[in-house]
């Protein structure tokens, strides 16, 4: 097939990951190979429980550069499990060692617990794969077609906000993600930039809105379309929203609590600024939906639609 593969490392056993990856494909049929990274003693007996008839065929490291692949297949590249921390890491490291040596472009992760498996070393997974790529500039989008967004700051507590809201960080975050929208989805974005405070007002001296955000946005002028501050009460309006292709916040909770109310499981997490694609489902592992069959596989679907047309 021409079609590069998709290299998905489901991230920790314990979750809804392979719940929703055969309801997937269920729902789906893809025409880029799909090459699963895990324990294949594992797989078999998710399989098993969950009752999903599909092919299955491991494949040798050593042997996948010459390997012809077919859609309605799912190819297997054996991790074995040691533990938690250990097996993750070592299905991640198999991944990126392949997109390295320019096997693909192409990477879904399922959820990660940040706490255990990343040992509080990264602020989430966006940070721990750059860190692997050397990256120093990148950045979160929750993409949908109608509306996505981006933090200009991730999983960081709300009282170190301030301290990382800089006119530099803000400068790359907004050059980042227009050059990826027009790279990837074909044209230039426009975008709305959120200010930190309520209303974009301060009763303190220094208004990081009118110091900071503002400067940054007006340095753009005619080269970047870009639009603000705006305050965050009001730019997710249905009026004021569909101006724009994208809205960048200044935190996490900011802008994925308006955009998960908008859309639920319908965005997915793309990390820009990687030299290739790694896109994961918008959700966590959900350990207490483990086994009910209830979970809803819409945004992985989403994930793995977007990479099959890359």
């Amino acid at each position: 097939m021409s079609s590069k593969p998709i290299l998905i490392v489901p991230g920790e056993k314990k979750s809804i990951f392979f719940e929703i990856f055969f309801k997937s494909l269920k729902l789906k049929s893809f025409l880029s190979p799909l090459i699963i990274i895990c324990d294949i003693k594992n797989l078999k007996k998710e399989i098993k429980k969950y009752k999903f008839n599909y092919a299955i065929e491991q494949i040798e490291l050593k042997k996948i550069h010459s390997k012809k692949f077919y859609k309605n297949k799912i190819y297997v590249i054996n991790v074995k499990y040691q533990n938690s921390y250990i097996y993750v890491h070592d299905c991640f490291k198999v991944a990126f060692k392949l997109i390295k040596k320019g096997f693909t472009h192409k990477m879904i992760n399922g959820p990660i617990n940040k706490t255990k498996t990343l040992n509080k070393k990264y602020l989430g997974v966006t940070e721990f794969v750059a860190k692997y790529f050397n990256i120093d500039k990148f950045a979160m989008l929750i993409y949908n077609k109608k509306l996505s967004v981006c933090p200009v700051t991730t999983h960081l507590p709300i009282k170190l906000v301030t301290k990382k809201i800089t006119k530099k960080k803000i400068k790359e975050k907004i050059i980042i993600v227009n050059n990826f929208f027009k790279k990837y989805l074909g044209f230039k974005p426009k975008i709305a930039v959120m200010g930190l405070n309520p209303h974009c007002e301060s009763i303190l001296k220094f208004n990081e809105d009118t110091k900071i955000i503002s400067p940054v946005i007006k340095s753009f002028k005619n080269t970047i379309n870009v639009k603000g501050p705006f305050p965050a009460d009001t730019i997710f309006l249905k009026n004021n929203r569909r101006k724009f292709d994208i809205v960048i916040g200044m935190y996490h909770d900011q802008v994925l609590t308006p955009i998960k109310t908008l859309f639920e499981y319908d965005a997915i997490n793309i990390t820009m600024g990687l030299p290739f694609l790694r896109v994961t489902p918008d959700h966590g592992p959900n350990e207490k939906m483990i086994g009910k069959n209830t979970s809803n596989p819409t945004s992985l679907v989403k994930s793995l639609e977007f990479l099959d047309k890359k």
